[in-house]
């Protein structure tokens, strides 16, 4: 047992104590917190179980399947403990993006032959979307949302069986993002700006939204998107535009550290959008691999004039953010570990799971401050 951090671990799972009404259910969320963030290699509801002491999963299953708990106000508990902890008014981040869960059968709630980024291409699998929030004190997932499907919200008595309720009716991916980034700005969670890949930046809407809420954003979009030029009524597509630059205009620069040092592109900017709001400007950004010079990325930023190219840079590079938060969660966090079929175990998992991801993005912050040691980041058996 390491004992180092069994009481910031009490502490940390005090703070949700609330949501659950009885004792029973609220030592289960421990002992669920408790088995996410240990060592087992699969974190479903028999390890868990065996990790708490139990003769089988049934204690676990009840967490999931019967109690009386909100998942949504845990998630609200989750957000506010990233915040605290990581929080950042002027830098900090908001990211949209997907992930996908692969599953056998058809009876998990939004499972579907469908595109899944997980396995880079279309399986048997449930997607979600995620927004995570990330500054340079760590980063976590703060909402969630499962996307279903078509085939599925057409067919109400297929979402009855899984506990789906009539009142959710179909959204598209941009969509469940959009009103994942209007509960955050509704809570007045700190941020300075929004990033996310193409399915959510090519979205007029979403990119609408943030303009009239005054929110700075770079936005991916595929090379065909049409932008309004500089030129009187002029559009071109965004290869086109960025294609006409000079040679001089191209800079080298790092959007961030990776895991083998920075992550260096040319890049370059063109304006865009010649009707302005005063203040703001509108501009297509493009990443330009250093290796390949075919090889480019494109985005569509609305910042406050005389925003620096290399903040611009910056922003767009943040989106590996989400991807180390779903690297993390999946793999020491549980998050696709689960064996449920039902639509609201599934979001009381995926919720618990990002509570843990939390625990570990605290813990890392302060081993970053140098307040505690780094062997106490991966506890295999912690107490509450």
């Amino acid at each position: 047992m390491t004992d180092g951090w069994s009481g910031e671990f009490a502490d940390f799972t005090g703070r949700f104590a609330g949501r659950f009404g009885r004792v029973e259910p609220r030592r289960r969320m421990v002992s669920y917190l408790r088995g996410l963030l240990g060592e087992a290699e699969r974190k479903n509801g028999w390890t868990l179980a065996e990790a708490a002491g139990d003769d089988g999963p049934q204690g676990m299953q009840r967490l999931l399947n019967h109690y009386q708990w909100d998942a949504d106000a845990l998630r609200d508990d989750v957000r506010d403990a990233v915040l605290e902890n990581i929080g950042d008014p002027h830098d900090g981040v908001l990211i949209l993006d997907e992930t996908g869960f692969l599953k056998k059968g058809v009876r998990s709630a939004g499972v579907a032959r469908q595109y899944s980024g997980t396995a880079g291409r279309i399986e048997n699998s449930q997607v979600a979307v995620f927004l995570a929030y990330g500054s340079n004190r760590g980063r976590a997932l703060i909402d969630r949302e499962l996307y279903l499907p078509k085939d599925w919200t057409s067919d109400r008595e297929r979402c009855r069986a899984a506990g789906i309720g009539d009142d959710v009716q179909f959204a598209t991916k941009p969509d469940i993002g959009l009103r994942m980034l209007k509960r955050a700005v509704e809570s007045e969670v700190p941020f300075g700006w929004v990033t996310a890949d193409e399915l959510y930046g090519q979205t007029g809407r979403l990119r609408l939204w943030l303009e009239e809420n005054d929110i700075p954003h770079v936005l991916a979009v595929p090379k065909s998107q049409m932008v309004m030029t500089m030129e009187f009524f002029g559009q071109a597509r965004a290869h086109e535009l960025i294609g006409r630059l000079p040679d001089e205009a191209w800079q080298r620069l790092s959007c961030g550290d990776g895991a083998h040092g920075p992550r260096e592109y040319n890049w370059a900017a063109a304006p865009i959008r010649p009707w302005r709001r005063e203040g703001w400007d509108h501009w297509l950004l493009a990443r330009r691999s250093t290796s390949d010079p075919t090889e480019i990325a494109y985005y569509i930023c609305f910042c406050p004039t005389g925003t620096p190219l290399e903040k611009l840079t910056e922003i767009a590079g943040a989106r590996w953010m989400v991807e180390e938060c779903f690297q993390t969660a999946k793999n020491e966090a549980g998050l696709d570990h689960y064996q449920i079929r039902g639509y609201t175990p599934w979001y009381r998992h995926v919720t618990l799971s990002m509570a843990a991801l939390v625990f570990l993005a605290i813990l890392r912050a302060e081993t970053k401050k140098g307040t505690r040691k780094l062997e106490l980041m991966k506890p295999s058996c912690p107490s509450a």
